[in-house]
């Protein structure tokens, strides 16, 4: 199956040089995980700031989120996958490179994101369709 499928078409996005606090805010009022950095040019490339970023690398050492810019505690460059990759290879993607989430592009566009609990809610929808599981 194409991920194209499974992944979540909504996309949250901060800038670079936005506080964590901000990112913070975002995260919450919204319920989601993650907020895609934007690069701050053509040069530049997208990034990811996570939950997991703002708990160990800000709150638990005792950092004040409004003093700290999202760029210095985002990773970059994301992982990102043409959106016709099938849903195996992502898996394989995700256990190589030990992360979560992994980034659907088009072209230089960020168009989607599939995260585990995407993998395993569609594994869980073929199985009650009677279909093969990834």
């Amino acid at each position: 199956m194409k991920i194209e499928k499974v992944m979540t078409k909504k996309i949250e996005y901060i800038e670079a040089d936005a506080c964590v606090y901000d990112a913070i805010e975002k995260m919450v009022d919204r319920r989601i995980r993650s907020l895609v950095v934007k690069p701050r040019d053509e040069k530049d490339v997208y990034g990811v700031v996570t939950v997991r970023d703002i708990v160990f690398k800000v709150l638990g050492k005792n950092l004040d989120p409004g003093k700290i810019r999202v760029e210095e505690i985002a990773s970059r460059p994301v992982v990102s996958i043409d959106r016709d990759m099938e849903i195996e290879h992502v898996i394989s993607l995700m256990n190589k490179f030990n992360i979560t989430r992994v980034f659907v592009h088009e072209g230089k566009e960020i168009i989607g994101v599939v995260s585990l609990l995407d993998v395993m809610a569609d594994s869980l929808i073929e199985r009650a369709k009677g279909g093969r599981v990834a």
